[in-house]
């Protein structure tokens, strides 16, 4: 399977993914916690249906040490007691602003109060940066059709 189109290959292409990597650069710097930033990631690409940033940030993750339990638990981690309250805020926003077109409200009152309990301002301005972003790489991959397994860890740098 090839994608449709080479997208890192051709001029503009390449030139949005600079600025999309740019801007994934600032999130990744923050004081945003790496673990929460791939457990958002993961659950986007998810829910988005993108294997291949699925396969990379699983991969990636793994690579940092997180445990094979909690990758497979993810996609049910409401259910699962191995995330932190942090964890499932950041999750449940992850959620709701990847899905803001199945539920009319947005992003609920509820989810942000409690996204506020555990981070403070700038770590939030990087979760919904976040979650703009990987929704971007999202869209780019599934509508390219970007396939998924070949993905090796750091392999973008």
């Amino acid at each position: 399977m090839d994608a449709r189109l080479d997208f890192f290959g051709n001029t503009l292409g390449a030139k949005v993914l600079k600025h999309l990597n740019s801007a994934n650069k600032v999130v990744s710097d923050s004081t945003l916690p790496h673990t929460t930033q791939e457990l958002v990631k993961i659950r986007a690409s998810q829910i988005n249906g993108c294997g291949f940033c699925t396969d990379m940030h699983t991969k990636d993750a793994d690579h940092a040490g997180e445990t094979a339990q909690r990758l497979h638990l993810i996609a049910t981690w409401r259910e699962a007691t191995v995330f932190t309250e942090a964890e499932r805020a950041a999750l449940e926003l992850a959620e709701q602003g990847t899905r803001t077109a199945d539920a009319a409200g947005g992003v609920g009152d509820e989810a942000w109060a409690n996204a506020v309990k555990h981070f403070d301002e700038e770590q939030l301005a990087a979760l919904i940066s976040l979650i703009a972003v990987i929704n971007a790489y999202n869209r780019v991959n599934v509508i390219n059709r970007t396939p998924a397994g070949g993905y090796r860890p750091g392999q973008f740098g």
